[in-house]
């Protein structure tokens, strides 16, 4: 302490013009300062005084905005009164915001979680208290079980329950087609020549259970139809895609009733997009065409060729997928299904070699079917909902 208060009172004020004090204010014999500033910063309320050697080592001069809030000011001495930069208010120095441990964490999860997909997005905002619920695109919704992913059987288990099988009286004969499930109560979408003209229809679901259905509007130039069952609830609706999303190439499963063989699975590819399909508008042409010839098809034009018979004097021309997922008879109206489980089309045409003037050999699929974009299903879903019959 001797050594302390010699130096002490050989310090001259600034003022008097004198000797400038000792560069270190800090007693080599002193304990260090502490490396963070106490939980109460008390030296911002004592201004330092030059006279004073207890306030001399103090750190924190009130006078100085640069100190009062930075704890490293410790290393550097109070500003004397007459500093030609104390008439300059100092620049302000930023504070470092400290997120709360809880919040940044779910900041930090949400961000992974958006890129990674939308259920998980949507389980944190709800943690976080969003307002906001995030929402995945048909398109990039998955349907399938996640250890069966990109799988047929995985398909196939998960959209099987949604595929029905329908079977049409009318005046005419009867026609045998699927159907897919797009509502709980059971709206059912399906082809118009499957139903058209129909006196009544029975469907079928994937657990055996039969309906009665009505049939609640058509669109004979796209060749579809929207049918209803009675007294239905709980049923499994299948999620529609996006068929402007789909490529050749692109792997597909076909879930329908060929033949009366309920839910029947085949897979393949997207051979074509954009095909020129022409079928018949007449509602008794496929139920005349199914009768006379034995496991015949419905008949339609492609290429500026006939298939399955004579498509008659009334036809429509929309645009269609190609596959070569086997279809067969009764396959119409049923899902042409993308590897997410996901609807990209309506099954609605499919060459079939069997019938007169054709072997036993050339019966079956020959892996040339055509199904309407799912898009378009899409498009006409309200006016078939509010009952036209086109």
């Amino acid at each position: 302490m001797t050594e302390s208060h010699r130096r002490s009172s050989e310090h001259e004020s600034p003022e008097a013009g004198g000797h400038q004090p000792y560069s270190s204010p800090v007693n080599p014999e002193w304990p260090a300062p502490p490396a963070y500033a106490p939980g109460h910063p008390t030296t911002a309320a004592h201004p330092a005084d030059p006279a004073d050697p207890m306030t001399a080592t103090r750190p924190i001069p009130a006078a100085d905005p640069m100190t009062a809030t930075h704890p490293v000011a410790a290393a550097h001495p109070a500003t004397p009164a007459d500093s030609p930069h104390a008439s300059e208010p100092a620049a302000p120095h930023p504070r470092r915001k400290r997120n709360r441990g809880p919040v940044a964490l779910l900041a930090a999860v949400a961000i992974v979680a958006a890129a990674v997909g939308g259920g998980t997005a949507y389980g944190i905002q709800e943690l976080a208290g969003g307002a906001t619920v995030a929402s995945s695109s048909a398109s990039s919704t998955n349907v399938v079980p996640t250890g069966q992913k990109g799988t047929v059987a995985g398909v196939a288990k998960a959209v099987g329950p949604s595929i029905v099988e329908i079977n049409a009286t009318s005046n005419a004969g009867s026609s045998t087609g699927s159907g897919v499930i797009i509502t709980n109560d059971g709206e059912i979408i399906t082809n118009n020549h499957v139903v058209a003209g129909a006196s009544s229809v029975e469907v079928r679901t994937g657990d055996g259970k039969t309906y009665t259905a009505d049939v609640v509007g058509t669109e004979s130039s796209k060749d579809l139809a929207l049918i209803k069952l009675n007294d239905a609830s709980g049923l499994t609706p299948a999620t529609l895609g996006n068929s402007d999303g789909v490529q050749v190439g692109d792997e597909v499963v076909a879930i329908g009733s060929p033949e009366g063989l309920t839910g029947t699975v085949t897979s393949g590819i997207v051979s074509a997009l954009h095909r020129d399909v022409t079928v018949s508008t007449n509602e008794s042409q496929g139920q005349q065409q199914q009768q006379g010839q034995q496991g015949g098809g419905w008949p339609f034009e492609f290429g500026g060729r006939q298939f399955n018979g004579d498509t008659g004097g009334a036809t429509t021309t929309y645009k269609a997928i190609q596959t070569d997922a086997s279809l067969n008879p009764g396959n119409s109206g049923g899902a042409l299904i993308d590897m997410n489980g996901t609807i990209i089309g309506i099954n609605s045409a499919m060459y079939s070699a069997s019938g007169s003037g054709s072997s036993s050999a050339d019966a079956g699929s020959v892996g040339l079917g055509f199904a309407i974009p799912v898009n378009t299903v899409k498009a006409d879903l309200p006016t078939l909902r509010a009952g036209s019959m086109n």
